[in-house]
């Protein structure tokens, strides 16, 4: 039998990369899946893909208006949802001495208050077995220069997770996260670097990681299968480093 079989998602930030590649590995376990992104097109390509089993809803996760739509679209088809992936978010390179108030809000919007709306938006409406699953970063674990509005949104996120997991559980309702290590997704190249930047910063990552290369969407994907599958039923409030090894070097 297939470990999702049966169970509805959400997940957001479906459009492109992990997000992407989630949706893709639940329906393939079984789960039929509601696809959230800012583009249109993305979500659509997957739902035509998967005919019955996907539904493509756009919107922006900072966008109140699109979340309420996200939620009815979901009630409404299902009445109710097994498995949610506030995945969406963003990632920019910033300087210390750059880190304005702005500069924090563009990050937190989406990685703090975009996931924990979606959050508390669908709480009334997760069975109970239930379970949803944040995307950190391996960088809550460690400093990387550049990246201190970014890992300080993802590590309010991961302690967000904590204690929802206590705070949910009397409700059946299972959550952890995933901290993903260097992955080869088009975030990688959205960070603000110029391309030699960029790749130089990359070559010197994979030194430290035991595979030598960067990771893959899958990677997350599979380990968010099984977060969402029954055999992880007794797993509350962990962050789940996948990393190549990136932060035991």
């Amino acid at each position: 039998m297939k470990r999702l079989e049966g169970k509805i998602a959400v997940v957001t930030g479906a459009g492109s990369g992990i997000g992407r590649s989630i949706v893709e590995h639940f329906v393939a376990e079984g789960a039929q899946v509601i696809a959230f992104a800012r583009n249109g097109y993305s979500v659509q390509a997957l739902e035509s893909a998967n005919p019955g089993k996907v539904i493509a809803v756009s919107g922006d996760v900072t966008h109140q208006d699109d979340l309420e739509r996200l939620v009815k679209t979901a009630v409404d088809r299902f009445g109710a949802i097994d498995i949610l992936v506030p995945n969406a978010g963003i990632a920019r390179v910033v300087s210390f001495a750059d880190s304005t108030a702005e500069a924090f809000s563009e990050q937190f919007s989406v990685n703090l208050f975009g996931a924990a709306e979606t959050a508390r938006l669908f709480v009334p409406h997760i069975r109970k077995g239930g379970s949803i699953q944040f995307i950190t970063t391996f960088l809550t674990q460690v400093g990387f220069p550049g990246l201190a509005i970014y890992s300080a949104s993802k590590a309010a996120l991961k302690s967000l997770s904590q204690t929802l997991a206590a705070e949910l559980a009397p409700k059946g309702v299972r959550v952890n996260s995933i901290a993903p290590g260097p992955i080869a997704t088009p975030l990688w190249a959205s960070v603000g670097l110029p391309p030699d930047a960029l790749d130089a910063v990359a070559e010197k990552i994979s030194t430290r990681l035991m595979p030598g290369a960067f990771g893959q969407p899958e990677d997350i994907a599979e380990t968010a299968v099984f977060l969402a599958s029954d055999a992880a039923k007794n797993i509350y409030g962990q962050e789940i480093v996948v990393d190549g090894g990136y932060t035991i070097g």
